[in-house]
């Protein structure tokens, strides 16, 4: 590694699987760039960059952002219910329970 570069990691998960990728990247490397460079848009082709958010460290970032040394860049999934509205029908099933008696 030369002074120009530092070292990042790009980060997917899978529910069954999860990648952990280091890299040595050139200062002024942005966090799609770092993605690209990664491999995982090979190895994981259900990764849609177009709709998928990304962060830094599980604070989201637009795609565009500088890297600095040993940042993490995760790349999302997209989410299959909206948590606020399971919350709310747990919540629901929850009050409708029949109570039992004492």
């Amino acid at each position: 590694m030369s002074a120009d570069t530092f070292r990042v990691e790009v980060a997917y998960a899978r529910p069954d699987q999860q990648w952990l990728v280091p890299l040595d990247v050139p200062a002024g490397t942005t966090a799609i760039e770092a993605i690209r460079r990664s491999g995982l848009l090979a190895l994981c082709p259900e990764i849609d960059l177009d709709t998928q958010k990304i962060g830094i460290f599980e604070r989201a970032c637009p795609p565009d952002t500088l890297l600095r040394a040993n940042d993490r860049v995760v790349i999302y999934r997209s989410l299959i219910a909206d948590p606020k509205e399971v919350r709310r029908q747990r919540a629901n099933l929850t009050r409708r329970k029949p109570r039992g008696r004492a």
